[in-house]
Order: structure tokens, then sequence, then C-alpha cells
């Protein structure tokens, strides 16, 4: 019998020790000592359910709704690039993880999980990112004809309500007007007025023109 009651009491104490389920970093903390804790919900009393937010950094991935009019583009293993927005000018290579099969019909989107190929301390949990998917043509696609032309967003310019490019033709631009389709990241779908290969400005001058000149660096 005191054996038996030992081992009550041993287990007791181990219940006040709390293990974390894998290893990681606190980022909050949401029990506050004296608080009483329990993994269940106490039923509207005032146990907490939580102790901490732990994240583990060796697992942060992107995940991302994808309208289901384009989620036939998107393939496992594609490759994407990741750009977060508190740093624009950083390119982050990734990967497609895996497309969840199952869409939402509220949003008409379905939910894709991408993964970085390399992992940086400048990526944190719940940041704002953009991703732009990249195309992949084989063989068979190539036969069937050209894949959509997409371009950066930047480069798609308003005029009095139409949108439009400037295309660089020699050494001076062009202002073409364009139909634009929906979105991939950063880059818009160009449905009309624009040919795959030619060249366009992206980051000129607002205040560029038709018929400016331009010159290359």
């Amino acid at each position: 019998m005191a054996e038996r009651q030992v081992a009550v009491r041993q287990t007791e104490l181990a219940d006040t020790i709390v293990r974390a389920p894998f290893a990681g970093v606190a980022i909050s903390k949401d029990a506050q000592p004296g608080e009483m804790v329990s993994p269940i919900s106490a039923g509207g009393g005032f146990t907490r359910t939580g102790i901490c937010t732990i994240v583990d950094m060796r697992s942060l991935e992107i995940e991302v709704d994808v309208n289901e009019s384009y989620i036939n583009r998107v393939t496992a293993e594609q490759r994407v690039t990741a750009t977060l927005d508190a740093y624009p000018d950083w390119s982050i290579p990734a990967s497609v993880i895996a497309i969840i099969p199952a869409a939402d019909r509220q949003k008409a989107t379905v939910l894709v999980r991408i993964g970085f190929d390399a992992l940086d301390p400048r990526i944190l949990p719940d940041m704002g990112v953009k991703v732009a998917f990249l195309e992949t043509q084989d063989a068979t696609t190539r036969a069937e004809g050209p894949g959509p032309i997409l371009v950066p967003m930047a480069a798609v310019r308003q005029q009095n309500g139409q949108s439009g490019v400037l295309v660089v033709a020699q050494d001076t631009v062009e202002r073409r007007a364009v139909r634009t389709g929906d979105t991939m990241g950063d880059r818009i779908e160009i449905l009309a007025g624009l040919s795959e290969g030619e060249r366009i400005v992206v980051d000129g001058p607002p205040d560029l023109v038709d018929g400016d000149r331009v010159t290359f660096q």
C-alpha cells in the first residue's frame, strides 16, 4: 500500500511538469503564474487550456489560396518564387509541397502548401508574403500552344480608365492597350494586346509617355 501511495505522489509530481510536444521557440505566453491549466476546457471556468504558443522554426512554410480557375496550372514540386513584404527585393526560391484536395466554396479557392528551399533567420511566422508560380511547360504543353503571358503588375499602367503597357521598339516606347486577366502573386495575366517576347517597361518614370526615347543600362 505504501508503494502504491508513493507511485500516486510521483504521478502527481510528474503532472506539475509541462513538456513541449516538440522542440521550438515560444512566441507567446498565455498563462500567468498561479492560474489553473488543463488540457481540456473547464466548462466556462477560469482554467486555461493553453500555456504558450510554440513554433518549430524548421518547419515554416507558406499557405496560399489559389483561385480554382487556375489550380490546374499548379502541380506538385512546381517551382515558386516568394517575396516577403518586409524584404520586397529578396526573391526566395520555393516549391509546391502539396495541393489540398478540397475547395473553399465561399472563396472559390484551393489551399496550396509551399515549402522554402532553404530557411533563413529573416523568415518569421505570420509574415506577409507574395508568391509567383513559375510556368513549367513540357513537350505536350508546348504542342497544345503557348502558355499565358504574365507580366509584373508594375508594368501595367492606367490611363483614362484603360490598362496599357509601354512596349520598347528600337529606342522609343509605344503605349499599347491591353486586356488583363487574373493576378498570380506579383504578376498579372495579359489576355490581349501583347505578344510573347516583346520588351516592356517595368520600373520606368511615371511621366514616361508614348514616343519617349529610352536607353538600356
